[in-house]
C-alpha cells in the first residue's frame, strides 16, 4: 500500500487489506488534524480491499463526523464498491459520485 498526501487528499494505491490498515488509519488521522477540514481518500488505484480495511474507512468516517468533518472516498472501483455493498458500510461511508461523461 502506497499513500501519497496532497493536503487533505490522500491517494492510496495497491492492496488495501489488514496489513495496511494501521498505516492508512494513521494517515487519515494526521490529515484530519493537520488541515481541520474534510479528508478525501482517492482509491482509484486500489486493486483490492478486505473487510478490515472497509471497517477502518467506516470508523474514520464516524470519527470525522464527531468533529463536524467528513471523510469522502473518490474513484472507487468495482472491488471497493462491492465490498462496501456486501458489508452494508455503503450506508455509513460517503462516496463521491463519478462525473458523467458527455
Amino acid at each position: 500500500m502506497d499513500i501519497v498526501a496532497d493536503g487533505p487528499t490522500l491517494t492510496l494505491s495497491g492492496d488495501f487489506d489488514v496489513r495496511s490498515t494501521m498505516e492508512v488509519r494513521t494517515a487519515i488521522h494526521e490529515a484530519s488534524h493537520a488541515y481541520e477540514q474534510d479528508v478525501v481518500l482517492d482509491l482509484t488505484a486500489v486493486e483490492t480491499i478486505d473487510l478490515t480495511a472497509a471497517r477502518v474507512l467506516a470508523y474514520a468516517t464516524l470519527e470525522a463526523g464527531r468533529t463536524g468533518h467528513h471523510v469522502r472516498l473518490r474513484g472507487c472501483g468495482p472491488a471497493v464498491r462491492r465490498m462496501l455493498h456486501l458489508t452494508r458500510l455503503a450506508r455509513v461511508i460517503e462516496v463521491e459520485r463519478a462525473a458523467a461523461s458527455a
